[in-house]
C-alpha cells in the first residue's frame, strides 16, 4: 500500500514539473517570438528606456493570468463563439494601426520624456496584449484544455505551468528590452526613427493579420 502511494505521489510531481517544463518552453518560445507585444516592448525601450520596456513586457501577468482562470472553464465554450474573438480581431487591427502610425512620428525622446514614456508604456502594452486575439487563441483553445486535463489528475500541475509560462515570457521579453536599451545611447537620430519605423510597419503587417483573421472568422465562423 505504502508502495502504491510513493508511486501515485511520484506520478503527480512529474506531471507538475513535465508541464513546468512546457510551460517555461512555450513561455520562451512566445517570448522571442515576433509579434505585437514583443514589437511594443521594443518600441517603448526605444523611445522610454529599460523601465519603460520592463513595464510592457510585464503586461501578461495583467492580461494572460485572468485569462488562465476564465480558460480553464470557459475554453470549451470559446471554441464555438466566433463572436467575441471576430470582435477581437477587428478592434486589435485600428488599435495596431494606430500605434504603427505613432511610430513614425516619435523624436529621440530628452529626459522628461523618458518619463512621460515610463507612465504610459503599461497601460499601451496592457492594451497590446488584450486585443491581440492570439492571445485568446491561445489560452482558449490551448492552454485551457492542456490544464484542464492535467487537472484531473494534480490540481497544482496547471497552476505550475501558468506560472513558469508567465514567468518566461516576461523574463524573455524583459532580457531582450535590455539589449535594446544598451544599444539605445549609441543609436544616431537617423538611425533611431529607422528602428521605430520598423517597429511601425511590423505593427502595420500585424495589424492586417487581425482584420485578415476577423474576417475570415466572420465568412467561416458565422
Amino acid at each position: 500500500m505504502l508502495n502504491w502511494l510513493l508511486e501515485d505521489d511520484k506520478m503527480e510531481i512529474d506531471l507538475i514539473l513535465g508541464l513546468s517544463m512546457a510551460g517555461i518552453t512555450l513561455g520562451f518560445v512566445e517570448g522571442v517570438k515576433p509579434g505585437p507585444l514583443l514589437t511594443m516592448v521594443i518600441k517603448e525601450t526605444l523611445s522610454g528606456g529599460l523601465r519603460a520596456g520592463a513595464w510592457t513586457a510585464a503586461a501578461p501577468i495583467f492580461t494572460d493570468g485572468p485569462l488562465v482562470i476564465i480558460s480553464l472553464f470557459a475554453a470549451a465554450w470559446f471554441a464555438t463563439q466566433p463572436y467575441a474573438l471576430f470582435t477581437i480581431s477587428i478592434i486589435g487591427g485600428f488599435f495596431l494601426i494606430k500605434m504603427a502610425i505613432d511610430c513614425f512620428s516619435i523624436e529621440p525622446p530628452t529626459g522628461n520624456e523618458l518619463v512621460m514614456d515610463i507612465k504610459g508604456a503599461f497601460r499601451r502594452g496592457l492594451l497590446t496584449n488584450l486585443l491581440n486575439p492570439n492571445v485568446y487563441v491561445f489560452w482558449f483553445l490551448i492552454g485551457g484544455p492542456l490544464m484542464a486535463s492535467a487537472a484531473e489528475k494534480e490540481p497544482l500541475a496547471p497552476v505550475a505551468y501558468a506560472i513558469s509560462f508567465l514567468a518566461s515570457i516576461i523574463l524573455v521579453k524583459i532580457f531582450i528590452a535590455y539589449l535594446f536599451d544598451k544599444s539605445r545611447g549609441n543609436i544616431s537620430s537617423k538611425n533611431y526613427k529607422f528602428a521605430l519605423s520598423i517597429c511601425g510597419v511590423a505593427m502595420l503587417i500585424f495589424a492586417g493579420g487581425f482584420i485578415l483573421q476577423g474576417i475570415d472568422i466572420w465568412s467561416n465562423g458565422f
